[in-house]
């Protein structure tokens, strides 16, 4: 009603038209109807106000039905549901010929949908207003209920549903907890490179799988992930070229220990090709994997994490899972191999070469406190 544009157009979007008109019809009618010359269509689910201003109940089944619309806000409930192309090729060019804004509400649905990548872009861009509803901030359940249903969900549901978790659906989460509470506490955001300190290198190798590389600084006790990349099916030269172009400078890089095996044609490992590259790398120890999750468990708290570089590190963390056996009900030790695994392989040799790194600088910092005592 204040607004001063030539027939403002606001929109409701629901994923389906049935849920739009089950969710918001009677709200919209019940806030509107004291206002003088308010004129409701049932059929099309539209409020027409007395000024020339139009609120619409849309679904984004088919994006298409909608293009070419002109919108002053528009308000996407249950994003995680909706249509992928629905943002990109339809409200945003609707929005921008009114310089209008835009609302994205939902339950958190795991992380293969257009409300998680925007999420993250809102953690990674202070242009966005993010807000996280968690049940036990709001208050607005009574306690004996929200045990009754946890006791009926189980956590994972229950985490999904009242406490905001993007790791809800999978089950066997091994660093879900951590993420969000790192997410609690505003260490996934934007962490912008500080020229001040070097950059080193995490490393997973691969070829017909991902190679998978972590850039890191440590700035006092913290541990500032500021850069990620991930691909597959390039030689190693491929990757050294892409650490050359990026305008940091290097202290160390990280390897796993496979690094040291020896190639059948050149009679070269690849650690030794790397470093006719310039890239001399340290050797990460060889652990069992639950060892190296355990380091990377005692890392992550001390980690911030660039949201807008790293965002498929993120997702790999928060995805990183173990299978849950039906017939054993007990859960697998060995982690699930999928598109997480190679960041998460990464992120152990992070934790692994960081850890021993220190035991390193430790034993040479004796050996010069034992010769000073000695002289």
């Amino acid at each position: 009603m204040t607004n001063k544009n030539h027939a403002p157009r606001y929109a409701y979007i629901a994923p389906t038209y049935s849920q739009a008109k089950k969710i918001a019809w009677d709200y919209l009618k019940f806030y509107t109807e004291k206002i003088p010359g308010t004129k409701y269509n049932e059929t099309e689910l539209r409020c027409d106000l007395i000024n020339g201003a139009r609120i619409s109940l849309l679904s984004s089944e088919n994006p298409d039905s909608i293009r070419g619309i002109g919108l002053d806000a528009c308000v996407i409930d249950e994003a995680a549901s909706c249509n992928q192309n629905l943002i990109d090729e339809v409200i945003m060019p609707a929005l921008s010929d009114r310089r209008g804004k835009l609302i994205l509400v939902s339950t958190p649905k795991g992380m293969n949908n257009l409300f998680y990548d925007y999420y993250q872009k809102a953690q990674a861009d202070p242009k966005w207003f993010l807000y996280r509803a968690k049940v036990s901030d709001t208050k607005i359940i009574d306690d004996d209920e929200l045990a009754a249903a946890r006791a009926v969900m189980g956590n994972e549901k229950y985490n999904q549903e009242f406490m905001c978790s993007f790791v809800g659906q999978h089950k066997g989460s091994i660093y879900g907890d951590i993420i969000s509470t790192l997410d609690d506490k505003k260490q996934l955001g934007r962490v912008p490179h500080d020229p001040g300190f070097p950059v080193s290198t995490a490393w997973d190798i691969g070829f017909s799988d991902s190679t998978a590389i972590i850039f890191f600084q440590n700035v006092g006790h913290a541990i500032n992930i500021i850069d990620y990349v991930e691909d597959r099916n390039f030689a190693f030269p491929h990757y050294a070229q892409i650490l050359k172009e990026k305008d940091y400078v290097y202290d160390k890089h990280l390897g796993p220990h496979d690094l040291d095996q020896t190639d059948f044609a050149s009679g070269k490992s690849l650690r030794e090709v790397a470093y006719q590259m310039k890239i001399n790398f340290r050797i990460a120890p060889r652990v069992k994997i639950e060892d190296g999750i355990h380091s990377v468990k005692m890392l992550l708290p001390r980690c911030y994490i660039d949201t807008d570089n790293c965002s498929k590190l993120i997702t790999a963390l928060r995805h990183y899972h173990r299978k849950f056996s039906d017939k054993e009900r007990i859960f697998k030790l060995k982690p699930v191999h999928d598109f997480s695994s190679h960041a998460c392989d990464a992120m152990r040799v992070l934790a692994t070469g960081f850890n021993e790194e220190k035991i390193i600088n430790k034993h040479k910092q004796a050996i010069a406190d034992n010769r000073y005592n000695i002289l």
